[in-house]
């Protein structure tokens, strides 16, 4: 069963329902989506390997979770079940950071990112993510630009460094 995602206006006010399948490949469909950046105590960022087996940039390191909004819930909703269904985490916090948007020639996204401190544990889902790492903010600076991100985190990094809460990061 396809997946019913929010469809949204480029000033995000919600059209309605749209299908998973039809956002993926045409950019002219605006969805939500969410991201959470886990942030150890010691500022260190948590990073996910994304699965060799997903359809767009497998096996990058990309944000500790990232997922769509659903139909009928709100960005926090969203945040938090990618939260549990990615890396079994039940945030009891989630602060949230800022809004973003991503436009390129497989999707359109407008993004609401949250912060989430945690040391884990963590329960990696198999087939989403290959590997979990928390990375100090020099050892992300110095592989910035080599391939091994995603193109999204490296723009989500730039925002969250920018942030006040960029501080965080050792």
């Amino acid at each position: 069963m396809d997946e019913m995602l929010t469809l949204v206006t480029d000033q995000d006010d919600i059209l309605g329902p749209v299908p998973r399948s039809r956002v993926h490949g045409n950019p002219a469909l605006i969805h939500r989506s969410v991201h959470v950046l886990v942030v150890s105590r010691d500022g260190r960022l948590l990073l996910q390997k994304r699965s060799m087996r997903k359809d767009t940039q497998p096996g990058k390191w990309d944000t500790s979770v990232g997922g769509h909004v659903g139909f009928g819930q709100t960005y926090e909703e969203a945040a938090r079940r990618e939260a549990e269904e990615e890396l079994g985490l039940t945030p009891d916090e989630l602060v949230f950071l800022y809004p973003s948007r991503i436009r390129n020639e497989v999707e359109s996204e407008n993004i609401h990112t949250f912060l989430h401190v945690s040391a884990g544990p963590f329960r990696p889902e198999p087939g989403e993510i290959d590997e979990l790492r928390f990375w100090t903010k020099r050892e992300i600076r110095a592989a910035l630009g080599t391939g091994v991100f995603t193109s999204n985190f490296e723009e989500e990094f730039a925002l969250f460094l920018a942030s006040p809460h960029g501080t965080l990061l050792d």
